[in-house]
């Protein structure tokens, strides 16, 4: 049983602040300057579809996944990293299924981690060795959450050795 469960009376009350020097602080607080009290008067209008002009299309000089939910582009999108390398496979994949879906979103993740790891090889390539530690935030893990810090790198170690320890094991019986 846990003895320091907090209960709602140890909350105060806040006090009423003045807020009024914020602009538009509270424009919705009086329901009836609100402009659908009390009932909005429907004219149907916004079932008309695509009644606006269209922006221009912003050309498709790279390779854009597109969700299998929409029919054609958004008028803009993004073209900083084209799907590449085995994390671009990964993306490719992941955009076959509905957005609802975790066979997309868990391939997603997936690729990201794929793709930091392929950022670090290329760098390697490069002749560039990455400040994993500082880019990790790892200094800041260790000055302000140090026993976290340690139970992580605990935890990594043990996975690591576990399969070096497997991987071996397999070395040996094999030869």
């Amino acid at each position: 049983m846990l003895t320091d469960e907090t209960k709602p009376s140890d909350f105060k009350k806040s006090e009423q602040a003045d807020h009024t020097h914020i602009k538009g602080w509270g424009i919705d607080a009086d329901p009836e300057n609100d402009p659908v009290y009390p009932m909005k008067k429907r004219t149907n209008e916004e079932h008309e579809g695509y009644a606006w002009e269209r922006p221009q299309q912003q050309p498709e000089d790279v390779e854009i996944l597109k969700s299998v939910e929409r029919p054609n582009l958004t008028a803009v999108f993004g073209t900083a990293s084209p799907p590449e390398g085995v994390n671009g496979a990964i993306r490719k994949w992941a955009f076959r299924y509905s957005e609802s879906s975790y066979g997309r979103w868990l391939p997603l993740v997936l690729a990201d981690r794929v793709g930091a790891v392929e950022g670090i090889i290329e760098d390697l390539k490069n002749g560039y060795v990455p400040n994993i530690f500082a880019e990790r935030g790892w200094a800041a893990e260790w000055k302000y959450n140090r026993k976290s810090f340690l139970l992580k790198v605990a935890a990594a170690a043990a996975v690591t050795a576990v399969a070096v320890t497997v991987i071996s094991s397999k070395r040996k019986k094999v030869n």
